[in-house]
């Protein structure tokens, strides 16, 4: 693993250099007898070696190219030590954006495709803190400058009008609106709010205070425990609570089940994002997403950066298993581009894969050395994937995300040309100019039968994925009379590759989402392992978000760095970890809940 200062000149290379002037000295003056010298040449040569093996950093091998993997690389190389990076198949991992093959025509790029749309909500602290340290041309804030927020979401409902919410923030410019989309959102408004009950409305509203009031122990030890569907009693409640504030919250928040998913888990993301809403804590607005494709915005920068930090690149490189000895970990057994299987030996290494590839890669004598690594087994992943439509006409449909309540796939998206203006013009840019945006749509649900072919999403074909996705989004946004997706529009679709096997009795992800069923908070393990020269990061390792994001992988990564630093002894200054923000004014309720659970009673909001 040689790293490289800015003038490409390797660290081996600069002390090898050294090393030699050094042991050139002595003949330069002539002194002393043959072998006289050739003992000196020969004693300074051992002294050169010695003292350099001594200041020569550690090398780090990071395990993964995703943001984990890239934000370890970046910490760690910022402190001097010597890594190389290992990814099986593209730097960026599930964040990053990738090409459609063969649809660049013209000299334009290809179609833009992705795993899912990006979304890098004001509540994150640690990765835009990232983002700002990776320059890019023209911006005095690095890649941070290509976020944008987009003014508005909406709840798409099938059977009535959709409700949109604008997102405000200070100089943000409201969406322009016309008399009709004017009289739609009021509409919609009102039909919502006359659908859930006031006493629905009410017990909601006391549910979240019973959560915002509560101290962190009964969060961890009740709440954790709790399903978010019956925490705010969802079975007992109208159709539209149910879609709105059970399942839509959930889908929108942490993208899993409200029937699962942990309290803990779905509250306190909630909480933090209606402090971001009233500009508390926030690093920037609700919603934020990049002003061009991924890659182009912030991937390859960032890279480009590691890479004049010294950061070396193996892609294609699979770990296939952590080799543990003598209560170290002696060796990473890798498969390399070729198929060939290698050892890569490092003084520390940082696992930076996904949960469900990692712990594969944990023999039993491994796990028996620290078993939060057993714990790990317990902790579950399922399907999220995206889908990308392309179309030949723009669609009217709004300036933000759209969550399909109704869809029995759990679909959520966004359309992305008007965001990427005016730094990229789709039709000018990208396939073959005749089409001009992108709807990039995540499937949340793969388990549930659709509305066209009755059956679910795994078992149906890619063709009938595609055609599935569609006819479910036409109904969420087509039911008022309006055509706002058109067949003669749709250009062409591109379904994540990770996803094989469809249609078939064994379909495969290759990117599954980690999920948040009750409990999941405890079996999540610490950045530091037991085994002195091993440390975990993703965005399964625990950290104050609880979960699966960006954001907690880059927390992680920076907890993982810390953990080497303390281990070596190293002078370097530590990664700022920011937590969730916590508003002051809570915290007196916080404590006066502590003595209540301490005592068995519930807090004074909780009214059962």
């Amino acid at each position: 693993m040689v790293s490289r200062d800015r003038s490409g000149t390797t660290r081996r290379t600069f002390i090898a250099g050294a090393a030699a002037a050094g042991s050139a000295a002595p003949l330069a003056t002539g002194s002393g007898t043959a072998s006289a010298s050739a003992s000196a040449v020969s004693a300074a040569s051992a002294s050169s070696a010695a003292t350099a093996a001594r200041r020569e950093p550690p090398s780090v091998a990071v395990l993964g190219g995703g943001v984990a993997g890239l934000t370890a690389a970046h910490e760690l190389a910022e402190r001097g030590l010597r890594v190389t990076v290992y990814e099986r198949r593209a730097l960026g991992g599930k964040a990053r954006s990738m090409d459609v093959p063969d649809t660049g025509k013209g000299g334009r790029r290809p179609l833009p495709a992705e795993h899912g749309f990006r979304f890098i909500p004001g509540i994150y602290h640690n990765l835009p803190d990232t983002m700002r340290r990776i320059p890019f041309p023209g911006n005095p804030n690095g890649v941070w400058d290509n976020l944008v927020a987009p003014p508005e979401m909406s709840f798409a409902r099938t059977g009535g009008e959709d409700l949109r919410l604008p997102l405000p923030w200070p100089g943000h410019r409201p969406a322009e609106l016309t008399l009709d989309e004017l009289r739609r959102a009021v509409t919609a408004f009102f039909d919502t709010t006359a659908a859930i009950p006031p006493h629905e409305t009410a017990y909601f509203v006391s549910r979240i205070l019973t959560f915002l009031t509560s101290c962190d122990e009964r969060r961890d030890e009740v709440w954790e425990r709790t399903p978010w569907w019956e925490f705010i009693r969802a079975e007992q409640m109208s159709y539209d609570y149910q879609r709105i504030l059970a399942v839509g919250l959930t889908r929108n928040i942490v993208a899993t089940k409200a029937e699962e998913a942990s309290t803990r888990t779905v509250a306190t993301l909630l909480e933090a994002f209606v402090l971001n809403a009233l500009g508390r804590g926030a690093d920037g607005p609700l919603d934020r997403i990049l002003n061009a494709p991924t890659n182009e915005a912030w991937i390859d920068p960032w890279v480009a950066h590691l890479r004049t930090l010294g950061v070396e690149f193996r892609v294609g490189w699979t770990l296939r298993e952590l080799a543990y000895g003598a209560g170290r970990i002696t060796e990473a057994v890798l498969e390399d581009p070729a198929g060939a299987r290698r050892s890569v030996t490092a003084d520390h290494y940082v696992s930076a894969i996904p949960v469900e590839h990692a712990r594969r890669t944990w023999g039993a004598a491994l796990r028996a050395a620290d078993p939060q690594l057993a714990r790990c087994d317990a902790l579950e992943t399922d399907w999220m994937t995206g889908i990308q439509f392309y179309l030949t006409e723009r669609a009217p449909l709004l300036h933000g995300h759209l969550n399909c309540v109704d869809s029995p796939w759990s679909l959520t998206a966004i359309q992305q040309a008007e965001h990427w203006r005016p730094h990229r013009n789709f039709p000018r840019d990208y396939g073959d100019g005749t089409a001009v945006d992108c709807v990039s749509v995540d499937i949340s649900e793969w388990d549930r039968p659709g509305i066209l072919y009755g059956k679910t999403a795994k078992q149906c074909t890619r063709e009938q994925v595609a055609r599935e996705v569609w006819a479910q989004l036409k109904a969420a946004l087509n039911d008022t009379g309006r055509p706002v997706l058109k067949d003669s529009a749709l250009h062409s679709w591109f379904l994540d590759p990770g996803v094989d096997g469809l249609g078939t009795p064994h379909p495969t992800n290759a990117d599954e989402l980690l999920i948040h069923p009750v409990g999941t908070f405890h079996n999540r393990p610490s950045a530091a392992t037991k085994v002195p020269n091993l440390y975990l990061s993703g965005d399964y390792v625990a950290v104050d978000i609880d979960l699966a994001t960006m954001e907690g992988a880059n927390a992680s990564a920076r907890a993982a760095v810390n953990a080497l630093l303390d281990r070596i002894g190293s002078p370097a200054g530590r990664c700022t970890i920011t937590p969730l923000f916590r508003a002051p004014e809570l915290e007196g309720f916080k404590r006066h809940d502590r003595t209540r659970h301490r005592l068995g009673l519930r807090n004074v909001f909780d009214a059962g």
